[in-house]
């Protein structure tokens, strides 16, 4: 479901907070951020709240009733009237005013839904990034793990070497610090996991101590498309556009709106006349306002929304230059992302497994000395850290690119990624 269609779409029927344990996959976790954000919801009424707004302009207004009785002996004792009127007024709007009313109005919900389709894209973009940093702390878990269970082994090796006299004391004493410093980052990286899956929760709208487990993978995202149809699409569908697309229409309605000043509302008005001893006589009268003094009219609310409708001019033109540029810098921050992460994928990290575990193979048929060892242990955690990382960047780097596009760009072609 796109995010617009959500304003008017049903809601789950059971909130996800509700759950005591949720396994979500990354589309899963953006479709119920989507749903319950507590952000979305405020946006959402406030389309409602435009929506509203749509009928209280276009309106016909109340009709309005009259009495007075005269005569009376008391202020408070009508029975002793010898005379009274009885009336009924209502004022009618020139037609085509109905028209222009509503046409400003419901350019005001196309605004709010716009609003609220750009903060939903936002959203996403958040949700998917906060999934992705909570994949990040789990491969992270995974790789400290793994280095535990490798320190444990040298420590283990080293051991059986100094009972064999081939390693010094010192040799034993390094692997333990070294086995320390793994079980200490494992540990610091639980607070690592535990504030990701409250990041998460907390745009899902669930509550912070809900438990939520990730079902995808963190993989290198796949090429991108070409950068011009990512412009095209961006200046094409991206909300603001859009948005100031509509509050000019709605400029151009309410300037025309304000030069009808001459085209009255009538006051439509009948009474039944009474008096004591006569008989019933009836009134019935229109009335209507006269632009005599035409000229406020014009310097006024005319020329306020001819402004206006200037302003809105030179903020969509700002504000398509910004969109470009947005797409062109979030697109130039992807590629150089999956580059770097497809760099340490296919070359450093095989490369910094394969060194360690030559040097310890070395180690344990008395080549190589303790500190070679660890050395090379180090570069390997070094590299898949930064694996880890650079999976996570270019993640964020895709999922905020179609933020800038306004869209999701798997449907297009891949294009050159080094196209910036």
């Amino acid at each position: 479901m796109g995010v617009t269609g959500l304003i008017t779409a049903g809601l789950p029927c059971s909130p996800l907070w509700s759950q005591s344990s949720a396994s979500f996959s990354r589309q899963e976790a953006v479709d119920s951020a989507l749903a319950w954000n507590p952000a979305l919801v405020v946006a959402r009424e406030q389309a409602e709240q435009a929506r509203a707004r749509v009928v209280e302009a276009t309106a016909f207004p109340d009709p309005s009733l009259s009495a007075d009785f005269t005569g009376q002996t008391g202020l408070l004792s009508p029975g002793s009237r010898t005379g009274g009127d009885v009336g009924v007024g209502v004022t009618v709007p020139f037609p085509y005013k109905f028209h222009l009313r509503g046409s400003v109005s419901r350019a005001d919900v196309e605004s709010a839904q716009y609003a609220y389709t750009l903060l939903a894209q936002q959203t996403a973009s958040q949700t998917a990034q906060a999934y992705d940093a909570l994949l990040v702390a789990l491969r992270h878990q995974s790789d400290l793990t793994e280095g535990k269970q490798l320190a444990e082994d040298f420590l283990e090796k080293t051991e059986a070497r100094l009972d064999a006299g081939t390693a010094a004391r010192i040799d034993v004493l390094r692997a333990r610090v070294d086995l320390a410093a793994a079980v200490n980052a494992l540990i610091a990286n639980q607070r690592d996991i535990a504030n990701a899956r409250a990041g998460i929760d907390r745009l899902l709208g669930r509550s912070l101590a809900a438990p939520f487990e990730a079902s995808d993978s963190l993989l290198v995202p796949d090429d991108l498309p070409a950068l011009d149809s990512l412009l095209r699409r961006a200046q094409a569908g991206r909300p603001e556009l859009l948005s100031l697309a509509s509050q000019q229409a709605g400029a151009r309605a309410s300037t025309t709106l304000a030069r009808e000043y001459w085209l009255p509302d009538l006051d439509l008005f009948a009474s039944r006349n009474y008096a004591a001893g006569s008989p019933a006589t009836y009134t019935t009268g229109v009335g209507f306002s006269i632009p005599l003094f035409f000229w406020n009219h014009r310097r006024g609310e005319v020329a306020e929304s001819q402004h206006h409708e200037f302003e809105l001019r030179a903020a969509y033109r700002d504000q398509a230059a910004q969109v470009d540029q947005d797409v062109r810098l979030t697109y130039a921050a992807a590629a150089t992302a999956i580059e770097q992460a497809k760099y340490l994928r296919d070359d450093l990290l095989p490369e910094a497994r394969q060194a360690y575990h030559i040097t310890l193979v070395s180690y344990g048929l008395g080549g190589s000395s303790a500190l070679d060892v660890l050395d090379a242990r180090r570069t390997l955690l070094d590299a898949e850290s930064q694996y880890a990382d650079a999976l996570g960047a270019a993640n964020d780097a895709r999922a905020d690119l179609e933020r800038a596009a306004g869209s999701p760009v798997g449907d297009l072609p891949s294009g050159d990624a080094h196209d910036k």
